[in-house]
């Protein structure tokens, strides 16, 4: 063995930091070979793409991308083992670029001297900034280390595209229930690192407690199973579990991914009907403590997009919750949000005008310099009568049904239709009206004269 820090070591109680006799039962516990590892059989079943690279050797650059306690630090220290390569941790958040550069010298003399590779572990990788992260390239392209960098952000977000370009990306799960259970009960077993050498049982309850409740973190369960041995005597019982894990924290970043997949659970949850959905994903962001405001703002977005003029209420709806949270506050104000999201999910949808409106854009940005129709320009002077301006505009309020017989797009565009009304909620009656106001414009007759709502110098239009 190098005479370097390594957290991967034969004797399964000592590192080249000391010893972890008195370390946290997780620590301990973390897993010395491939066949004491639990989970991830996506990546390390038979024929599967990390099981392959651990078992022929040949590792290349890799980045480990998933929740804490499912496995990143563990797998790493594997792959660096099984490679025979020096294992060196490195933590984004407390050490920096002098720190890099001195890894990257011993890289490159003493350990490639003895033909050792080195295994650069980054943990929390997203830590680095830009600058840090274009300082690894030139290394991690010429293959003077391995880079294994481990993140519970999505790399897409926080990893540089020119690094991500020269790593594979490897995701990993939360660990199942079941799995957490495999992992403390070998915990309770293990007499040489784990809980083995004392005289306690586990109830059943209490067990599936831990491994519900830890939320895929195999270390929160086995610190919560730790903590729970300490405040039991005998038998850990369910009430010792619950006093271990105390409140259940949910996993969730305002500015980062997990708050773009439940605003998306949220917003597609309003679209399909589901009011079930709508209020747990809501209540989700709430209780992780989501700004209310931000949630009341995304609401109007989706009585705007998602439903449009099925219900033209909606909007109305979701307007008076946001400012029925603005004048309640927390939590009072809370329920005015549930309730208009609620309404949303069971309004009748249409994204007609979200269409419609998409289409009209297009077709402006497509001919922006088209001339406005002569009969459609205002003429409050003499000139502008004189140059035709208004000649031949019908005034609406003169014609049966209020509509005139006349265009109201530039030539070029004449007959165009941008929104088509569904046949759901309001948008029906919209339909019908639509094809009225469609058999009242037809072409005039010949010899009718045109009605003109402007006929005074500098009137209204």
């Amino acid at each position: 063995m190098s005479d370097e820090p390594s957290l991967f070591v034969p004797d399964p109680v000592r590192s080249e930091a000391g010893p972890l006799a008195d370390a946290p039962l997780a620590a301990r516990m973390r897993p010395r070979s491939l066949s004491e590892f639990v989970g991830q059989e996506d990546l390390l079943g038979e024929g599967r793409p990390l099981r392959e690279l651990i078992e022929t050797g040949r590792v290349p650059s890799l980045i480990l991308w998933g929740p804490p306690g499912s496995g990143k630090t563990t797998l790493a220290g594997l792959l660096a083992t099984r490679m025979e390569a020096t294992f060196v941790p490195f933590s984004a958040v407390t050490e920096g670029i002098p720190r890099v550069r001195k890894i990257l010298e011993e890289a490159r003399g003493r350990r490639a001297a003895n033909g050792r590779g080195t295994v650069l572990f980054v943990d929390e990788i997203h830590r680095f900034n830009r600058a840090q992260q274009d300082a690894l390239l030139p290394h991690v392209e010429k293959g003077a280390v391995t880079l294994i960098g481990a993140t519970t952000e999505n790399p897409s977000f926080e990893v540089v595209g020119p690094l991500l370009s020269r790593t594979r990306v490897l995701v990993l799960s939360p660990l199942a229930p079941e799995e957490l259970a495999e992992i403390c009960s070998r915990a309770l077993e293990d007499k040489e690192r784990g809980l083995g050498g004392r005289d306690l049982e586990i109830s059943e309850a209490a067990l599936s407690r831990i491994s519900v409740e830890a939320d895929g973190d195999a270390r929160r369960a086995l610190n919560a199973l730790e903590t729970a041995v300490d405040l039991a005597s005998g038998t850990v019982e369910e009430s010792h579990v619950e006093a271990a894990l105390q409140k259940r924290f949910a996993r969730y970043d305002k500015s980062g991914e997990e708050h773009f997949n439940l605003i998306s659970a949220l917003h597609k949850a309003v679209r399909g009907s589901d009011v079930d959905g709508t209020l747990y994903w809501l209540a989700r962001m709430l209780d992780a403590g989501e700004d209310p405001m931000y949630l009341a703002r995304r609401l109007v977005r989706m009585s705007v997009e998602d439903i449009g003029l099925a219900d033209p209420r909606a909007m109305s709806v979701a307007v008076a919750a946001r400012d029925t949270y603005h004048f309640l506050g927390s939590p009072e104000g809370d329920l005015a949000i549930a309730e208009a999201a609620a309404y949303l999910a069971l309004a009748p949808k249409s994204n007609a005008i979200y269409r419609g409106f998409s289409n009209a854009l297009a077709a402006a940005r497509e001919s922006p310099a088209e001339p406005v129709p002569l009969h459609l320009r205002n003429a409050p002077t003499r000139l502008m009568k004189d140059l035709g301006y208004s000649d031949g505009y019908r005034y609406d309020h003169e014609f049966e049904g209020g509509v005139a017989p006349q265009t109201y797009l530039p030539e070029t565009l004449a007959g165009r239709r941008f929104y088509e009304p569904t046949d759901r909620g309001w948008e029906s009656r919209i339909s019908a009206r639509m094809a009225e106001i469609a058999r009242a414009r037809v072409p005039p007759f010949e010899g009718d004269e045109p009605s003109r709502g402007d006929d005074q110098e500098g009137g209204a239009t």
